[in-house]
């Protein structure tokens, strides 16, 4: 959506045609290969640093995370937060609260203090402050409140706009934002069904964005929405709304909203034929035919793709509150760029944007992780320092807390980061914080970028699709030694591109706080390109499935480690996944356990009792609202298998988060919401307590049970 008087052109290009100026040092590139192996020498330490290892620095070197005390007996749940005039907090909870927090910055010897300002709420997920008065959005309605007699306690509790609710526990509410010209904007999220396995609108404009007057008048802005917990304006006024990996939604990701725009799923378009509705599309007008998101917009009008893909379990989970940095410097060299939350994976993420063809896109970067809970609201105070407001009762989270309140203050120190990336017309601009060696930035080993995409598609989530490595055809360092630009052969609009620049070093020889970046190539720009006359070499294709037009919907069936219906190895050992009762089998197994789960990430039951040595039967119903597997470990091995899934990367999803380990003793695949898959196996031998786990990035931190094996 376009803000009134508040639209600045970008001016993307310009500057691109002037960095190009700056870059005066090309390199012919061909990777430094070693004669006696073949293959690419490492990156050479700096001159004057041969021998020498840098010590790697930490986030924490450069932004601290402070907790902020909360007394007992005050569930602080977050659900919405904004920073008052005078520096307080306002913080809305999950359990229907208003509290106000003094000292949030906990200045001097003093703690901060809590007073209640509300309660009687329901759920409410948003909260704004404007001319004196809190507004909160609660799930049916946004809701004044008003403190009349100044005991900083709200005595007026005024509805402004209302809108029906079926009942479903799906159906939150967030906002409201509140606009230049006094209108706000609020996001419904769409209500979920166990029994169909995805999104539902069972009310008018579930699924939708909407604008409301101070009296109470509202007019639908955009569609196709699924969990839109977070919405906010760019630096140029424009806005964005983050959403999650679901239906329809192949992985995490942000999007331009303007009036009139469908963002993607479809259920929500029921209500399109009702007065005042921007847009005219049907569900029905929606293919779900697998390919890629850009490739069905070029068909359908009005389909809107995202600005900026999160790649799913690398860059979060569960894409929450969306925080623009205007601190003017007071939190470090990243002014006018957006920080992007994460719930499951309690982390933070950081996005540049530009505009190219007068469509957004740009880059995503690793920021800063390690959250004691579940993110889901990011507000600046006063003195420049970011709040987070934490919640994951019910949302699972990384961080073992329920809730909490932390805050996130920079040291000071310049991080050494890649601080943006820009599209041209013949690859990328890397900007960096600090001047790189210029030797090993001109080196093509020091670089590697891969192009990959999702599945647009009707059932939940996607696994990377159609990913190819690019080529890096030459390197143009800028004598400042700030920016590096990168000549890449086969780069495809509407797709993301991994790029690792893992071989980089500082001028002081330090490497990348973070080292990977994704950028989302809706548009390659027009300009001028570099005078490169040396060929690339044949592309090389990366492993992955090619059929884009896929319409199953479901995760891959491929199993990492075994095939699905073999009954015995070699050895005469069950293999990994055995998804027939094997034919020595008299019956369907000695213990037959039925495996469902429960909200929270959790299995239902939490614990179950077999035999050493017996035949077991696991029936894996997941009934949740998100993609789920059932893995069997060795004791004391889950955390480890986890993080061995997580480091699966892009290929994560399309493997089933199945590593190739031997701490993996029996699994089932990835499975879809309302799916179901049964496994046969023998029980270990050795008695124990045997860990089964969801091995999804940031599941299988919580989402436990245990096998216990007696003899």
């Amino acid at each position: 959506m376009k803000l009134p008087n508040q639209f600045i052109k970008a001016v993307c290009m310009a500057c691109a045609l002037l960095a190009l100026d700056n870059h005066t040092s090309i390199a012919q590139v061909k990777p430094k290969v070693n004669p006696a192996t073949g293959s690419k020498q490492p990156a050479p330490a700096p001159k004057g640093l041969e021998g020498t290892t840098a010590v790697p620095q930490t986030e924490d070197d450069f932004y601290k995370l402070i907790s902020l005390p909360i007394p007992e007996g005050i569930v602080l749940e977050v659900g919405g937060m904004t920073t008052l005039p005078d520096g307080r907090l306002a913080i809305c909870t999950r359990r229907g609260e208003v509290w106000l927090v003094s000292n949030p910055a906990i200045s001097g010897n003093q703690q901060p203090t809590y007073k209640r300002y509300a309660y009687g709420l329901h759920e409410p997920l948003g909260l704004a402050y404007k001319d004196g008065d809190i507004y909160v959005t609660q799930r049916s309605e946004v809701t004044r409140l008003r403190d009349t007699d100044g005991d900083e306690v709200a005595d007026s509790y005024d509805k402004i706009y209302s809108w029906p609710l079926s009942g479903n526990y799906h159906e939150y509410s967030y906002g409201p934002l509140f606009l230049p010209n006094g209108n706000m904007l609020v996001t419904l999220n769409l209500g979920w069904s166990n029994s169909l396995g995805h999104g539902v609108s069972l009310v008018p404009w579930r699924g939708w964005m909407l604008e409301i007057t101070p009296d109470g008048k509202m007019t639908p802005v955009a569609a196709g929405l699924r969990s839109p917990a977070a919405f906010a304006a760019n630096a140029e006024g424009d806005i964005f709304y983050t959403e999650n990996q679901g239906d329809w939604v192949g992985s995490g990701r942000m999007t331009h909203l303007e009036k009139g725009d469908f963002a993607g799923n479809a259920e929500g378009l029921k209500w399109s034929s009702l007065p005042g509705s921007p847009i005219k599309l049907k569900p029905e007008d929606i293919p779900n035919t697998g390919e890629p998101m850009n490739e069905v917009a070029k068909r359908v009008s009005g389909l809107k793709p995202p600005a900026i893909w999160f790649p799913h379990g690398i860059l979060g989970i569960s894409t929450s509150g969306i925080l623009l940095d205007n601190t003017k410097g007071k939190f470090g060299p990243f002014d006018g760029q957006l920080f992007v939350g994460d719930q499951g994976q309690s982390k933070i993420m950081r996005v540049a944007m530009e505009k190219v063809k007068g469509e957004y896109q740009g880059v995503v970067f690793p920021f800063r992780e390690g959250f004691s809970s579940g993110i889901l609201r990011l507000v600046w105070g006063n003195d420049g320092s970011m709040f987070s407001g934490m919640t994951s009762r019910g949302w699972s989270s990384t961080g073992k807390e329920l809730f909490g309140l932390q805050r996130v203050v920079w040291t000071g120190q310049m991080p050494f980061e890649m601080k943006t990336v820009r599209a041209m017309p013949d690859g990328f601009d890397i900007e960096f914080t600090m001047p790189v060696d210029r030797t090993i930035a001109a080196d093509p080993a020091s670089y590697k970028i891969t192009g990959f995409t999702y599945k647009y598609q009707a059932a939940y989530g996607s696994p990377v699709i159609n990913n190819e490595l690019c080529q890096v055809r030459g390197i143009a360092v800028s004598e400042d030694g700030l920016k590096a630009r990168l000549v890449v052969d086969g780069l495809r609009e509407g797709y993301i591109h991994e790029i690792s620049t893992e071989g980089v070093r500082s001028s002081e020889g330090k490497p990348l706080l973070h080292n990977v970046a994704y950028y989302t190539l809706n548009h390659v720009p027009d300009g001028e390109k570099l005078n490169i006359a040396l060929a690339a070499p044949a592309h090389v294709h990366a492993s992955t499935s090619k059929n884009a037009a896929s319409t199953t919907g479901t995760p891959s069936t491929k199993s990492n480690s075994t095939p699905s219906t073999a009954s015995a190895s070699a050895e005469g050992k069950m293999a990994k996944r055995v998804t027939e009762k094997p034919a020595s089998w008299p019956n369907e197994g000695d213990f037959r356990i039925t495996m469902g789960t429960k909200p929270g990430l959790k299995f239902d039951p939490a614990q179950f009792t077999v035999k050493a040595g017996s035949r077991v039967k696991v029936v894996f119903n997941n009934n949740d609202d998100m993609l789920h597997n059932f893995v069997v470990v060795l004791p004391g091995t889950a955390l480890e298998v986890g993080e061995l899934a997580m480091k699966l990367g892009l290929s994560g999803q399309e493997k089933n988060y199945i590593p190739q380990t031997n701490k993996v003793l029996y699994h089932t695949n990835l499975l879809q919401p309302n799916a179901s898959e049964s496994i046969y196996f023998i029980a270990p031998d050795k008695p124990g307590e045997y860990v089964y786990e969801c091995s999804v990035p940031g599941h299988f931190y919580s989402m436990q049970g245990i096998m216990k094996v007696v003899k």
